[in-house]
Order: C-alpha cells, then sequence, then structure tokens
C-alpha cells in the first residue's frame, strides 16, 4: 500500500483498545493530536468522550470494524495501542497466541497497511517471561521486515510519579534513522522520593470529615500494590488476588471490594477505596471521570497505562522524531514543533544496555 502523507503541522496519533483513555492522556501531554481512538467497550468509550468531547472516539473491535475505519483515515505519526492483557498475565492461563483476546496480530496488520513512523505497545510484565521469548521475537522480526527498528523495555510506573511499582511491557519501534534518536525514559523520581499513597490519598480521605484521615496517610507512607483490572470474565470490583489484598491491609485498605465515596466520620480501619482514589493512584487527573457502574469503572482504571508513563514514552518518542527531522533524514515533513522530552529525563547512551531492555532487532 502506498504510504500516505502525515498530517502537517502536528504530530498525529492513531490509538487502538483506547480504554479509558490512560494512555491516550500521556500521549496528548506528549505533544501528540489523537485523530482516532478505537475502543470496543461502550462504557470506555463514553468515559473518553465526557472527558475529550473533541476526540474522535470510534466504538469498534480492531478486528473487524476498526480496521477498515483505520485504514481510512490519514497516516499517523503514531500508532499507540494498549492490547489486552489476559492472555500474557500472571492472573490468568498466559494462553498467549492460542488466546482469543490476543491483539497483537492485528495491530502488527495494521501497523503493516498503514505504516506510521512510529508504533507503541504497551501490556503486562508477563509478556516479558521466558515462555513468551519466540512470540516477543516474531513480533521483533515482523516489524524489521516492515523496516522498523524496536524493542522491549520494562518500565516501572513508581519511576514516574505513580505511588505504584505497577511494571510495564512497553514496545516502541521507529523508522531506523528515528531509532538511533531514540532514548528510552528512565524516570524521574529516585525512590526516596516517590509519590506515596498516603500523600496522594489524603485530602480525598479527609473530604468528607473522616477523624482518621491524617494518621491513616502517615502510616500509608509507601508504593501502593499494582491494581489489576481483571477482564469481562471477572467478578465483582476487588483489589486483586489474596496477596494484593494482604498488602493493601498493611496500610489499612480492605481490598475485598471497592467503595461508594470516601470515609465519614465513624467509619472504621481498614477503609475501602473508590474508583475515583483508585484514578488517583493509577496517575490519572482529579478530573478525569470514569463512566458505567462500580465494577466497569473500577476495570477501566485497573487496566489502564498510567498517563505519566505514556507522557514519558510519548515524550521520548517525539523527542527522537524531531531531532530526526531537524537532521533532515526522514522523509516526513519537519512540522516546525518541538518536542520538550528531554525536560527533566536522563539520556543513554548507544548502544542500549541499561537493565531491562529486552530484545533489540533492526535493519541498520
Amino acid at each position: 500500500m502506498p504510504r500516505r502523507p502525515t498530517s502537517p503541522g502536528h504530530r498525529t496519533c492513531l490509538e487502538l483498545c483506547s480504554g479509558a483513555g490512560g494512555q491516550a492522556l500521556g500521549l496528548e501531554q506528549a505533544g501528540f493530536s489523537h485523530h482516532m481512538l478505537i475502543e470496543v467497550d461502550s462504557d470506555a468509550c463514553r468515559t473518553i468522550q465526557i472527558n475529550r468531547p473533541n476526540w474522535n472516539v470510534v466504538r469498534a473491535d480492531v478486528r473487524s470494524d476498526g480496521y477498515a475505519l483505520a485504514l481510512a483515515a490519514p497516516r499517523p505519526w503514531l500508532i499507540a495501542a494498549g492490547v489486552p492483557c489476559p492472555p500474557f498475565s500472571l492472573a490468568g492461563q498466559q494462553l498467549g497466541a492460542d488466546d482469543a483476546r490476543d491483539l497483537f496480530p492485528s495491530v502488527l496488520s495494521l501497523i503493516s497497511d498503514i505504516r506510521p513512523r512510529a508504533a507503541l505497545i504497551e501490556n503486562v510484565k508477563g509478556l516479558l517471561q521466558t515462555k513468551f521469548s519466540t512470540y516477543r521475537a516474531e513480533i521483533l522480526h515482523k516489524l524489521a521486515a516492515l523496516g522498523y527498528t524496536a524493542e522491549w523495555r520494562l518500565l516501572y510506573a513508581r519511576d514516574f510519579g505513580v505511588p505504584q511499582l505497577r511494571p510495564r511491557a512497553v514496545l516502541v519501534a521507529l523508522e531506523p534513522q528515528t531509532f538511533v534518536n531514540f532514548r528510552w525514559p528512565t524516570g524521574y523520581y529516585p525512590a526516596a522520593n516517590s509519590a506515596l499513597v498516603g500523600n496522594v490519598l489524603r485530602d480525598s480521605m479527609a473530604s468528607r470529615g473522616w477523624e482518621h484521615a491524617d494518621s491513616w496517610a502517615a502510616q500509608a507512607q509507601r508504593i501502593a500494590p499494582t491494581l489489576c483490572g481483571g477482564s469481562t470474565k471477572h467478578g465483582g470490583p476487588d483489589l486483586g488476588p489474596s496477596r494484593a489484598r494482604q498488602a493493601w491491609a498493611e496500610i489499612g485498605v480492605n481490598g475485598s471490594s471497592v467503595a461508594d465515596q470516601p470515609p465519614s466520620p465513624g467509619d472504621p480501619l481498614p477503609v475501602k477505596l473508590t474508583v475515583a482514589q483508585l484514578a488517583l493512584l493509577q496517575g490519572f487527573p482529579p478530573d478525569w471521570e470514569f463512566a458505567g457502574r462500580k465494577t466497569s469503572a473500577y476495570r477501566q482504571v485497573g487496566n489502564a497505562f498510567p498517563p505519566p508513563v505514556a507522557r514519558a514514552v510519548g515524550r521520548a518518542i517525539a523527542d527522537a522524531l524531531d531531532q530526526t527531522d531537524d537532521d533532515g533524514r526522514s522523509d516526513s515533513p519537519h512540522t516546525g514543533i518541538k518536542g520538550d522530552a528531554a525536560a527533566g529525563m536522563t539520556r543513554l547512551p548507544s548502544p542500549f544496555t541499561k537493565p531491562g531492555s529486552i530484545a533489540h532487532t533492526g535493519t541498520e
């Protein structure tokens, strides 16, 4: 398929499996403009429309009708996707390519047909296990055959100001002349300065006059367990398996269910968290609203890519694209828009040898 021209004047993005918009919000903050977001869940679509009425949100299945819609759009600079996690999640059966929910093939097909300048795909840490090494290598080889250099990296949300450990497998693919300018973000927050649960939730806990807000916040000065949104096959809203709920209990949180509102005077410990509070722990801004009933809203929060992490990776991609354009090595027109990825980030020298790099292949 012939390459369609990149829309001039701004960095454009096509987002697949958008969920509640965590990745999209972070990429917006990194300077990308979304010309289409495709998501199959109706509540998640409404969540994005509530918060960003001007975004073009399409409820569609990436494997069928969403494919035709994406092909009809102008060629974007970036294709971003948060493909479903259950095929690789440690909490599931880990069927990988044999799981009907595996959308990596669909995303790769769209990359092949649309040929963006960059691709960003995130998933759970389980994808980086040895049992999936062949699967990951096949993805890298397919991208290399399409003319991209790609690399997997394990990123921790904790390192980007999110009060969770939350390890995520992140794949970035770029045209070779751009990848040489790409540097993974290394995080801005040393462990001692990380955002902590008590600090993030103290004001919310006190919002209805709960007398234990200060003492609770003081003993909750730690990183939260990783939120687990689960799948549509999962039951009601809870904060994960028994081990995670035990970790929550150690910071005064009852993880067996999700509350409808913050605690009020007289409420005992341990306290339950609301969807809005959990969203704060996921790195969403306080004014981000979630559509649907409580279980659906919690699932949207728990499955989201934390916006601060998406922002950092998006800035790094944008910086590499801008540097390539400045060097005059790109086949896309220079937009004149400069990225701010260098602000607050530490660059890594080539070759990429920092621990956490999973694999690297390309056409250089």
